[in-house]
């Protein structure tokens, strides 16, 4: 059900281990040849093309696109009471930790009448996607809106994909988790349409849409497939995106004193996302790999989604990577780079300390990637495809700016002004050295 790689005894270069590590195949740039003529009609054709993209992808045509308030409010009357008080305590929780994110303001004075001030200012407006395909994931709804919430933004839109069993409206988990939010503007768009109507705003076609159906945003985020993660690289620059976020994947760090039902669990958890989610367990126990793999036939011959968790743990993917010991474990989990590292070995929060590429770490046999997944209080929309070697998860400076505010007075300025001037000269910029030479 899954491979194995043997590294024990071989000594390899980052170059050579990165190249024998399981990874998706994710062609993003393929996708993004047939993702380009979806944006260029949404910029074109606004919600005429939404209508029309709605009716060719999901199977039904939106009367509106723009979910109604009231909509909004009859979902949070439907939901059941159990997962009603498990999204709000997730609020609670979220809205807890990112609190914290709040990055703060600073005055430096560099010298008598010379101060360099950094604000920290959100971003005007955002656009949320949360996707509908294989799953549906009002979790996803909480992790971007409040993150975006705590970081002062001041406009919110959230779009999902509309539900051909639900007449064209998105999930009803997801607008009453919307509602209960607090954000009343929603819509039901899916896909890399999605992110062009983020992206360049959408005229209106009905009298429900007004001449303006969706204004533009400064920043797009959210997961979503391949074609989302397209959409998102083709309209980088003309919107901040957070990731292009690919398949999930986790590597769990295991030695002997892991219990295989616990590791072959988690693995399944994530497996059970998508055919391309990636399952890696990297461990010196030959014991431990073999009863893992014992237990993931068992476990997976049960599961509800059993056939896409066989195809994602048969993939290149996913593997059982045998190391020398831990330490050769730490590197090999460091070069991979996972989106979720969970560390279930004899010194688990030493060892995660020493981690230095994960997008998050869960740390002993009681902190499960599912926990983080809805309740820990972190963010789960985290870099995947080994991008945690260079960016975040999704938090509070996901959606805020650094400004800084220089203030000289004139003896300030006149103390470095011959120095300016040098400077200037070097570069062979005369014109900056005269504008501070206008001032004297």
């Amino acid at each position: 059900m899954i491979s194995r790689i043997d590294l024990r005894g071989r000594t390899l270069s980052r170059r050579e281990l990165l190249a024998e590590l399981p990874r998706a195949e994710v062609d993003v740039e393929h996708a993004g040849a047939a993702v380009a003529p979806i944006l260029d009609d949404v910029r074109t054709r606004g919600a005429a093309a939404l209508r029309d993209l709605a009716e060719r992808f999901d199977g039904v045509r939106p009367a509106l696109l723009r979910v109604p308030a009231q909509t909004l409010q009859d979902a949070v009357a439907e939901l059941e009471p159990t997962v009603r008080a498990a999204l709000e305590e997730t609020i609670l929780r979220v809205r807890r930790v990112h609190a914290a994110q709040r990055p703060t303001d600073f005055t430096v004075d560099v010298a008598p009448g010379a101060q360099v001030r950094q604000r920290w200012v959100p971003v005007r407006r955002v656009g949320l996607y949360v996707p509908g395909g294989l799953a549906v994931y009002p979790s996803s709804v909480i992790m971007n809106v409040v993150a975006a919430q705590e970081a002062g933004v001041g406009s919110l839109a959230v779009a999902s994909p509309p539900q051909r069993d639900r007449g064209g409206l998105p999930d009803v988990t997801v607008l009453a988790t919307c509602a209960l939010l607090g954000v009343d503007e929603v819509y039901a768009v899916g896909g890399a349409q999605a992110v062009a109507m983020f992206a360049y705003g959408a005229a209106g076609q009905t009298d429900e849409d007004g001449a303006t159906l969706c204004e533009p945003v400064d920043v797009v985020t959210g997961p979503g497939n391949v074609y989302v993660a397209a959409a998102k690289r083709l309209v980088r620059g003309v919107v901040g995106i957070d990731s292009e976020a690919g398949p999930t994947e986790i590597a769990v760090l295991a030695d002997e004193t892991a219990d295989p039902v616990h590791v072959a669990a988690d693995l399944i958890s994530q497996a059970e996302h998508d055919p391309l989610a990636a399952s890696v367990l990297v461990t010196p126990s030959v014991e431990l790999a073999g009863a893992v793999e014992a237990k993931l036939v068992d476990l997976a011959a049960t599961t509800l989604h059993r056939a896409r968790v066989a195809t994602a743990l048969g993939g290149t993917q996913s593997a059982i990577v045998l190391v020398d010991d831990l330490d050769a474990g730490l590197a090999v989990v460091d070069a991979y780079g996972a989106e979720h590292l969970e560390i279930q070995a004899r010194g688990a929060a030493e060892l995660a300390e020493r981690v230095t590429s994960a997008g998050a770490i869960f740390v002993g046999p009681y902190s499960p990637v599912s926990l983080g997944d809805y309740m820990a209080g972190s963010n789960h929309v985290l870099p995947t495809g080994g991008c945690a070697h260079f960016t975040s998860g999704l938090g509070v400076h996901s959606f805020v700016r650094a400004v800084q505010v220089i203030e000289y007075d004139a003896d300030a300025l006149a103390t470095v002004a011959d120095r300016i001037v040098a400077l200037a000269d070097a570069e062979g910029l005369p014109a900056h050295g005269d504008a501070v030479r206008a001032r004297f």
